[in-house]
């Protein structure tokens, strides 16, 4: 808690790490931020009483490094970083498809690099946090990479290999979730609902649907059998699903953000 921790690029999710860091106890003196605009650096220190540097001061003055960049930003970021960063700080990033063998190539030899996707339920304490180690990263620089995003929700570690599949999963997933609450609330409309009863109705739903998941330790499969009732209401409403694909359909676009966070790593932009 004493080393100084630098957030660079602080957008959104940046802000709410940080935000989440104070939180649990770092002080404020101890972080540093980088923005691309001077007035976005004084908003977060008048917000949040840090440090704004620039990305070279702050690679030569914080321990810990922060890059929320997103990944077509991380190779103008580097060649700021590279020349300044020592070989005992711990980088951390947070851009979806860039390797650790990616950035070890780009900084001093010997520098530790932990890979981090987290999400956007980090900006209510709820984020899903997968952590991987790079070849120089040590047990310890994984448990500090777990402290910091323990501040805003659950961390998990997984060899490296497995990050483009939990980047589709859980990195791009709260997406996913909101597209089926706007279908479901248009479904609603179409069934004589007015549009905030029907978004309150599935919001609701959705939080005590995801808790009984969370709390239960019970199968989704068994859950969603206990709803089901013979020649009922669900079961109807499953039988189109399966019918139009649903199924399906989600498979096949997990697959596609799999891949498309494979195309980012290798630098393919379009």
């Amino acid at each position: 808690m004493s080393q100084k921790v630098a957030v660079l690029g602080t957008g959104k999710i940046g802000e709410a790490l940080l935000s989440g860091m104070l939180r649990g106890g770092w002080p404020a003196a101890d972080l540093l931020v980088t923005a691309r605009r001077a007035d976005r650096a004084e908003e977060l220190r008048a917000r949040y009483g840090v440090t704004p540097v620039t990305n070279a001061e702050a690679a030569k003055t914080a321990d810990t490094l922060i890059l929320t960049v997103k990944p077509q930003d991380m190779g103008a970021l580097l060649d700021e970083l590279a020349p300044h960063v020592p070989a005992d700080r711990l980088v951390i990033s947070g851009a979806a498809g860039i390797t650790t063998a990616s950035l070890e190539e780009r900084l001093a030899a010997g520098v530790p690099v932990v890979r981090v996707m987290t999400n956007t339920p980090a900006l209510v304490d709820e984020a899903m946090s997968v952590i991987s180690a790079g070849s120089h990263a040590t047990a310890d620089h994984l448990a500090h990479a777990e402290e910091i995003f323990g501040s805003v929700g659950k961390t998990l570690r997984v060899p490296e290999s497995q990050q483009d599949a939990c980047t589709a999963l859980s990195g791009s997933g709260p997406a996913y979730f909101f597209y089926l609450v706007e279908a479901m609330t248009d479904a609603g409309i179409l069934l004589g609902l007015p549009r905030d009863k029907a978004h309150d109705l599935i919001v609701q739903s959705a939080i005590g649907a995801a808790t009984m998941l969370r709390d239960s330790g019970e199968h989704p499969v068994k859950l969603r059998e206990n709803v089901t009732s013979p020649a009922g209401t669900t079961i109807s409403a499953i039988r189109e699903l399966e019918n139009h694909g649903v199924r399906a359909a989600l498979i096949a676009a997990l697959e596609a953000a799999r891949d498309r966070s494979r195309e980012l790593a290798a630098g393919t932009k379009d």
